[in-house]
């Protein structure tokens, strides 16, 4: 099963850029969906942005037209390209990988906290 490891969190002024990275332990060219989830304190787990593996991105409307996901298979990396933060995006976010090699397998990363704060 693979295994992802993010990075790339920290604390940061609003209005300030972060870019988390998250890499895989083996190729992701058959990886069918990537993405990056957050969860804040006493919150539900929330999607923040998906890559399929024909690179099509879909976002949650909070993040649109802040955050870019992209992918990089040479380098088995997932990238959430955050700019324009704001308080309310301040969670820990997690790289999740969801492919088929005999059933659904469904990989959590460790998670990465992103603090946006003056």
């Amino acid at each position: 099963q693979v295994q992802l490891v993010e990075s790339g969190g920290g604390l940061v002024q609003p209005g300030s850029s972060l870019k988390l990275s998250c890499t895989a332990s083996r190729s992701i060219l058959d990886i069918n969906a990537m993405g990056w989830y957050r969860q804040a304190p006493g919150n539900k787990r929330e999607l923040v942005a998906v890559i399929s593996n024909s690179d099509d991105a879909n976002y949650a409307d909070s993040v649109k037209s802040r955050f870019t996901i992209s992918r990089d298979s040479a380098k088995n990396t997932v990238y959430l390209q955050m700019n324009r933060l704001r308080p309310e995006d301040t969670a820990v976010y997690y790289c999740n990988a969801k492919y088929y090699r005999d059933y659904l397998h469904d990989v959590w990363g460790q998670g990465t906290q992103v603090t946006v704060s003056i």
